[in-house]
């Protein structure tokens, strides 16, 4: 098997001398440059493309932006942006993530060559998904969250039910989860929603500080409401309720109402927060009156929550293969039998909004 070829491209010399030394020294990766800026990159790949870029997103002559647009145009390779975990830096990567970045890391300003040491096992699995990406949806239209080596249900957050949920209301409740690529994805669902339609919660793996940001740019292209959840947020129509990240989202019922509960707790799934414990609220809390939605996403988180949704009466709908950036969460749903119907991404919408008439 040949080894995924990288190029790094960060102002910092300590950044790259530690990545590069990371993934050289992980099997099946090679890192062909590590370079200071996009115009060296750019020099550099004339000689040879790699399969992945690391990227950094403030750097001197040409910004990280700016190359990634070029390179999205000009021939669409997976990018692992590798960015600075502040407010304005969140912002700027949620751009990246819009033009086709694949998925984020974070990292800090103070204790850098520490923290990359540590992260290790985060990044090599980052350059492994993203050289695993579907491109063509990158260019057509990117969270990952740190692993531990115990890997915990949602079990961990609440137990299982066995019965269905309370009867049926008039109320409907659509739960999303998604991971890599499912920012893109997310996107071109919930700008296509008319202002009617149901109250969405939403699960996107993605970093602290950065759903926050993800909310507000999402706000402002949708005719919907987003925001980034606050514990005791309603459910609303018109209204979509993205979990924060570094914490788990839950629904919960009062009488015929739905809000959500933001708690904190151990990583599910190694994430946080995760689909899976979101799911599994809306099968205890729901049931019948949700309906469940699993799209773009490396790894298996939220195909139990799913099929409890499932067995709890809700109608399940997972995105089709083709216009996956990452075929992993879908694909895990619809192998435990989780999953009503299989879709592609334009028609997501169309699937939400019958929730209304249901």
């Amino acid at each position: 098997m040949n080894s995924i070829k990288v190029l790094v491209v960060d102002d910092s010399a300590v950044v790259r001398q530690v990545l590069t030394g990371l993934l050289d020294a992980a099997a099946g990766i090679k890192v062909l440059y590590a370079v200071a800026d996009p115009l060296l990159a750019i020099e550099r790949m004339k000689m040879q493309w790699p399969d992945v870029i690391v990227l950094d997103i403030e750097m001197p002559r040409m910004d990280g932006l700016t190359f990634l647009k070029k390179i999205m145009h000009e021939r669409p390779t997976p990018v692992v942006i590798c960015s600075t975990l502040t407010e304005k830096g969140a912002q700027t990567t949620m751009e990246a993530l819009a033009c086709g970045a694949v998925t984020v890391i974070t990292k800090p300003k103070l204790g850098l060559k520490q923290f990359l040491n540590d992260a290790s096992d985060d990044l090599i699995q980052a350059v492994r998904d993203a050289a695993r990406a579907n491109v063509r949806q990158l260019s057509a239209r990117g969270q990952p969250a740190p692993g531990p080596t115990a890997k915990y249900t949602a079990d961990v957050i609440l137990t299982a039910t066995d019965s269905r949920a309370m009867i049926q209301t008039t109320e409907r409740v659509v739960a999303i989860g998604t991971s890599t690529g499912g920012t893109q994805a997310l996107e071109e669902v919930l700008m296509a929603l008319p202002r009617v339609s149901p109250g969405i919660v939403i699960v996107q793996h993605m970093p602290e500080k950065f759903t926050a940001a993800f909310a507000a740019r999402l706000d402002s292209v949708c005719q919907i409401e987003v925001k980034e959840a606050q514990n005791g947020d309603r459910v609303l129509q018109g209204r979509a309720l993205i979990a924060p990240g570094g914490r788990h989202m839950l629904l919960r019922r009062t009488g015929a109402q739905y809000f959500v509960d933001v708690v904190d707790g151990p990583l599910v799934n190694r994430h946080r927060p995760s689909v899976d414990v979101l799911f599994r609220s809306v099968a205890k809390s729901a049931g019948a009156n949700a309906l469940g939605v699993i799209m773009t996403g490396m790894g298996d988180d939220g195909a139990v929550g799913m099929l409890e949704m499932h067995n709890a009466g809700a109608q399940t709908v997972a995105q089709d293969e083709a216009s996956c950036v990452v075929y992993g969460m879908p694909k895990e749903a619809v192998k435990r039998g989780a999953v009503d119907k299989i879709v592609p991404l334009s028609a997501i919408n169309r699937e939400i909004s019958a929730q209304l008439s249901r």
